[in-house]
């Protein structure tokens, strides 16, 4: 890590090597807290006022006061930016319910959030996996039932991501009672012959996706039909196309799911015209 990294921490931006965090931070000891992550596009946040609403319910949903509003939080992303100089990557932010003695009960409510902030160059729109295809398994899914809610508490994701590596493919889609929830870092698509974008409908199973969101709105310029509904792994499987949305990923085509292959076993076409769509909106943000 650059010794020149700038983060924010509690309303200072302060060298990566001078952020310090107390022991006795809730996010530490019982991953009481919020995260949330916009995509950096040409030096532009993308879908940022989505995300800072998802942060904020997300916040109210476990009872932490969010610390800012949105226009506060932009131009502290818009100055982590600039002071970085990141032209595509990730903002990451996180709220937790701050520093006091280890208590299950929450501190008393004069407890001020722990508020940090860093930044991630990365390529989110010329990734080279997106012109190959990704391939993803299928993994139980052994996570809480407030999946709506985007805490920090990510162990079973990161078991299902560790999976993942482990059998040389870039995603794990989680299964539960037979149906695909969605991915430990993803939303779940797949494209069915008659050209129906199928996904998970929305619910306290799953996170609602802001790039989800995005991509469900353009389907009717690629002239797909939505169907918001549970997908089985079966029907994953025999799917004509498949693909996986993220704030990282944007449009991530799928090319094989368990080892078998999806469509011709490679991107398929209108996957990479709802990533043509989706880019064009980000560059426009």
């Amino acid at each position: 890590m650059s010794a020149s990294r700038i983060v924010y921490l509690n309303g200072e931006f302060l060298p990566f090597e001078e952020a310090k965090v107390p022991i006795m931070d809730r996010g530490f000891l019982f991953a009481d807290g919020i995260y949330e992550v916009s995509a950096i596009l040409d030096g532009h946040l993308v879908d940022n006022a989505a995300h800072l609403a998802r942060l904020d319910r997300s916040l109210g949903e476990i009872g932490i006061r969010n610390p800012h509003d949105s226009a506060e939080w932009e131009k502290l992303q818009t100055e982590l930016v600039r002071r970085n100089g990141v032209t595509e990557g990730l903002v990451y932010m996180q709220v937790t319910r701050g520093v006091a003695e280890r208590d299950f009960a929450f501190p008393p409510a004069s407890t001020a959030p722990t508020v940090m902030m860093f930044t991630q160059a990365k390529k989110v729109a010329a990734n080279p996996l997106a012109e190959t295809g990704a391939r993803v398994i299928t993994v139980e899914d052994l996570r809480w039932k407030r999946r709506d809610i985007k805490s920090v508490a990510l162990l079973a994701q990161v078991l299902a991501k560790q999976q993942a590596v482990e059998a040389g493919v870039a995603e794990a889609w989680m299964i539960e009672d037979g149906s695909i929830t969605e991915g430990s870092s993803s939303t779940a698509f797949i494209v069915s012959s008659d050209r129906k974008l199928v996904t998970r409908p929305l619910s306290t199973a799953l996170l609602p996706g802001i790039t989800r969101a995005s991509v469900l709105r353009l389907a009717a310029e690629a002239d797909l039909t939505i169907e918001e509904r549970l997908i089985s792994v079966a029907e994953a499987h025999a799917a004509a196309e498949a693909f996986y949305t993220s704030a990282s990923a944007f449009v991530m085509p799928v090319i094989e799911i368990d080892g078998k292959a999806i469509g011709d076993g490679k991107p398929g076409q209108l996957t990479q015209r709802l990533r043509e769509l989706y880019l064009e909106l980000a560059r426009a943000g």
